[in-house]
């Protein structure tokens, strides 16, 4: 049998003060003791000492909390992120700063992570340029053991591309269409910023 206290009758209210401070700016959330005045104030209420109030309020306000984050989550909907592995990669550059002779250079840094296990192969170049990412993908292949056999995923195909055509699509550049078929044996379409291209594995 739950045991009751002398609070109960006023938690309704007390959890209401409490989902309001969620959505209040700072200064305007009730501490304690404002709770305890309202309580007294406005709803007559005075059963409860200032004790048994902290008690609650110390288990409650992050439970209120907790309470508020699931349900905006199933509000906003939430589509969870599934890799196999082997299957997908992402390759990206990134400008980073190194130290050549003393003196800061900047260069461009090539990755290529797989989707599953977040191995990442990076390699930084002069330039982000067509050789630095054909050469990058070698070795991130060669280290890795393979090509990912369902996609990888471009955020930037500009060294692969030698025409922008209306939209979002793009025309192949021959070298790197002669590249990718030495480990690419599946047909790619026109080429989409951030879309995959399809891979098979190594023989």
């Amino acid at each position: 049998m739950t045991r009751r206290s002398a609070l109960d009758p006023a938690k309704g209210w007390i959890d209401e003060m409490l989902r309001a401070d969620l959505t209040a700016p700072p200064k305007q959330r009730h501490t304690n003791k404002r709770i305890l005045a309202r309580l007294r104030d406005e709803y007559g209420f005075t059963a409860v000492a200032y004790t048994t109030l902290n008690d609650y309020l110390r288990v409650r306000r992050p439970q209120i909390k907790d309470e508020a984050d699931r349900a905006r989550m199933l509000h906003e909907g939430m589509v969870p992120q599934f890799h196999r592995p082997g299957e997908e990669a992402e390759v990206d550059f990134a400008e980073v700063w190194v130290r050549v002779d003393g003196k800061p250079l900047q260069c461009q840094m090539f990755t290529l992570r797989l989707s599953y296990s977040g191995k990442a192969v990076h390699r930084v170049f002069s330039t982000a340029g067509q050789e630095a990412f054909m050469q990058g993908h070698v070795d991130a292949f060669r280290i890795l053991g393979g090509v990912p056999v369902r996609h990888i995923r471009y955020d930037n195909l500009k060294p692969a591309v030698s025409q922008v055509c209306f939209g979002r699509s793009r025309v192949e550049s021959q070298r790197w269409v002669a590249f990718r078929s030495h480990y690419v044996h599946v047909p790619v379409g026109s080429l989409i910023r951030s879309s995959p291209l399809v891979a098979s594995a190594v023989a």
